[in-house]
């Protein structure tokens, strides 16, 4: 009997202790180390717990409700392997100590050649992470910041760090610190992305050579800031709402042989805003009710403008600390200046009979005050401006050597110059006609 007792209490306590064993849940780390080497880990519609770490190259696809949950510190996923892919789920909850000596994310690359595709990432320090990772795919990737955070007190978006030759398509990222944060990053591909709501779309500095295309900036403080770099492409690009104090479409700052072309900028503070920047190919962009156009300090020279289009901005052109040392024109092309400047095209060609210049007096009250930035939408600016016209105050922001003007068209402070001009060849007529029958 005494027996049947103790096989009975044996047989309860395994029950108990290691009966169940094989109904345990395995974690997803568990799952993820028992994946072969390039095979493929099928989630389900759940939420896991993280943290895990990939160490070997695998795909792992989930769903739409698909959920890897961190642990509130360090990062939710880290890549350690290359040839990973990481497509169709989302991602919570990394770690956001600013005093540790490590960055946090959501997902972090370390290693080459991963493809992360159709990830949202929220509450999370950083969005996607690369750390002298390069020759990845980021694609289709949602990064919202942490609802009602301090936009300084978050992490950025991607942030590139020290990781060249990789690919950024399509992704939207909003409410983080900065959208896309490059740094010594160089010769990548950001095509098709759209960043509003943060401090800076684009905060790029020691990064060579990136190419941006067709990215929507919109609703930053600042739209991008392009610092101490050289080679940079910014092609079919829109800026627009960027609104603030000392707010800007484009900062070029600490630049050389930046390409910018076919590009929007509306509605920004400042179009674009050049500083100590060298050699910009600035050609065909749309500058469209900015309160300032181009910004330009004479720390900034042999910069070439041609074929851009300015239309209704409160400032077209301001130059500031000395005298333009920039090209308005380029093999017999030059800009179109809007109803800014009086353009005579009287041969129909397109381009100006003769060079024209853009005068301003606001340059003298915005060097003079920063805050009057606040104030350029104001009236008054209009009437300063008027007034210091007729005064013969205002001063020469640039020159045009050959102004472009629509084909065909008369722009309409060009009228008085056009009545002007017959009235002279008229009465010219009549003087020679009354000249010849006196001497007759």
């Amino acid at each position: 009997m005494v027996e049947i007792h103790a096989f009975v209490i044996v047989g309860f306590l395994f029950f108990l202790l290691g009966g169940n064993t094989g109904y345990a849940e395995v974690s997803l780390q568990e799952l993820i180390d028992q994946t072969p080497e390039n095979g493929m880990l099928q989630l389900e519609d759940k939420t896991y717990e993280g943290n895990i770490v990939i160490s070997s190259p695998i795909t792992i696809i989930g769903t739409e409700k698909t959920v890897i949950k961190g642990e509130g510190k360090g990062n939710v996923i880290t890549v350690k392997a290359s040839d990973v892919t990481l497509k169709n789920f989302s991602v919570m909850n990394s770690g956001h100590d600013r005093n540790s000596g490590e960055e946090y994310a959501g997902i972090k690359l370390m290693k080459d050649g991963n493809i992360v595709d159709q990830i949202k990432v929220t509450d999370c320090f950083h969005g996607v992470y690369l750390s002298q990772s390069h020759h990845n795919k980021v694609s289709n990737v949602t990064v919202i910041g942490k609802e009602n955070g301090e936009i300084g007190g978050q992490g950025n978006g991607i942030q590139l760090y020290y990781s060249h030759q990789n690919e950024l398509v399509n992704n939207y990222i909003e409410g983080t610190r900065d959208g896309i944060f490059f740094d010594y990053s160089h010769e990548n591909i950001s095509k098709g992305n759209e960043i509003q709501h943060t401090r800076y779309g684009l905060h790029y500095m020691y990064s060579d050579r990136n190419k941006f295309t067709k990215n929507i900036f919109s609703y930053n403080i600042g739209g991008a800031a392009i610092m101490e770099s050289r080679g940079t492409i910014l092609e079919d690009n829109q800026f627009i709402l960027n609104q603030g104090t000392r707010s800007y479409g484009l900062l070029m700052q600490s630049t050389n042989e930046t390409v910018i072309t076919r590009n929007l900028f509306f509605q920004n503070q400042r179009g674009i805003y050049f500083d100590q920047s060298q050699k910009a190919i600035v050609k065909d962009n749309e500058f469209l009710q900015n309160q300032i156009g181009v910004e330009v300090w004479a720390s900034s020279a042999d910069q070439v403008f041609s074929g851009n289009r300015f239309s209704n901005n409160i400032a077209t052109v301001l130059t500031f600390g000395g005298k333009d040392h920039n090209q308005w024109s380029e093999n017999g092309k030059g800009n179109y200046w809007g109803n800014s400047i009086s353009v005579l095209d009287l041969d129909q060609n397109g381009i100006g009979d003769y060079p024209v210049e853009y005068k301003s007096s606001l340059y003298q009250l915005v060097e003079d005050n920063e805050l009057a930035y606040l104030f350029l939408k104001s009236p008054a600016i209009k009437v300063y401006e008027k007034m210091n016209e007729v005064l013969n105050k205002k001063e020469v922001m640039v020159t045009d050597q050959f102004p472009l003007i629509e084909k065909g068209t008369i722009n309409e402070n060009n009228t008085f110059y056009i009545i002007i001009s017959l009235l002279i060849v008229i009465l010219g007529s009549v003087y020679w006609k009354s000249k010849r029958r006196r001497a007759s």
